[in-house]
């Protein structure tokens, strides 16, 4: 039985919350140098390589440079930090609404991202974490879309962040959302949605197959009303990527703020945070798998649409017309 070679650490600290990216040169396959591969690998714009090489920003498991004309050697690990784009800084804070010496549980702003993946690098739920908190070992055991606000778990020790993460795939996590949309009352509700979801990579919105095998169930219940609009408390039992705001499409009561659904909207200036997509993860509810601990968390955060409709709308005239 062949044994799986170890990772090495990282010799290269966090940067702004971010960690190095890491590099491993593949078996199989031959390049004369680590630049020509870091060239094909990397796609980046002409001169970009050559100039981390110079300037010494890749370094080896040792923390030392990679020469220039260093030879390619498979199975060799690289590390350097990238860098990161001109990301508008999201206004609201994140906030910490418990901390133990497992986990963190914290209050995220909508138009954060939760970890850096794209153009959102420093600008996320993780990274603004790691350095408001010192923990550079934080991980996140889920995550919630860029602009869903709510609750997130995060872990403090690697070696545990299976334990939370199981949690979550194996369902035993009791979690409540909140959202704001028109009312119908000729929509049934309570009612649990069964679909099949399919979410392609690349493509911007999720959808449904007709007939299809259920792989995403949702209860959906209505708190309240004001004739126009109606403040709902949605239920997922499976987590499938923007499965509530698909369901609630379905059910002809589109999340108001959503920008994929029901149809793909042009996309806005990276800095425009106006009229927030009205979808909250409310509620948090696990024992613990390490501790044993029974949490339930909150979140203190509110839904604009409901509290001040021409506030977070900028304008009237666009309220759902009473039925």
């Amino acid at each position: 039985m062949t044994r799986r070679r170890r990772t090495p650490p990282a010799p290269l600290p966090q940067r702004d919350g971010v960690d190095p990216v890491r590099v491993r040169l593949p078996d199989g396959v031959a390049w004369t140098t680590v630049r020509d591969h870091l060239v094909d690998r990397l796609s980046a714009p002409p001169g970009v390589i050559d100039a981390m090489l110079s300037e010494g920003r890749v370094v080896g498991a040792d923390g030392g440079p990679v020469a220039p004309d260093a030879p390619y050697a498979p199975g060799v690990y690289l590390w350097f930090h990238r860098d990161l784009p001109d990301e508008p800084r999201v206004p609201d804070a994140i906030d910490v609404v418990y901390r133990d010496e497992h986990i963190v549980v914290a209050d995220k702003p909508h138009f954060l991202a939760t970890m850096p993946r794209g153009s959102h690098i420093a600008e996320t739920a993780l990274a603004r974490l790691r350095a408001q908190l010192d923990v550079p070992a934080l991980g996140a055991a889920h995550r919630l879309d860029r602009l869903t606000a709510g609750l997130l778990l995060f872990t403090v020790r690697p070696e545990e962040r299976g334990a939370y993460q199981t949690l979550f795939s194996d369902r035993r996590v009791h979690k409540e959302y909140e959202a704001v949309a028109a009312y119908d009352p000729e929509v049934p509700l309570p009612r649990t949605v069964r679909s099949h979801i399919v979410k392609e990579r690349g493509v911007l919105a999720a959808y449904e197959v007709p007939d299809a095998e259920p792989n995403s169930e949702s209860r959906v219940e209505l708190v309240e009303h004001d004739g126009r609009l109606g403040r709902y408390r949605l239920l997922p039992h499976t987590g499938r990527t923007h499965q509530l705001r698909v369901h609630m499409n379905a059910l002809g009561l589109p999340i108001l703020g959503d920008p994929l659904y029901p149809e793909v909207r042009p996309p806005v200036a990276p800095d425009d945070f106006r009229r927030p997509l009205q979808l909250l993860a409310r509620v948090l509810e696990f024992t613990d798998p390490v501790t044993g601990a029974a949490h339930r968390f909150e979140s203190g955060r509110s839904l604009g649409a409901w509290s001040a409709y021409d506030v977070w709308a900028g304008r009237a005239q666009d309220l759902p017309r009473a039925q």
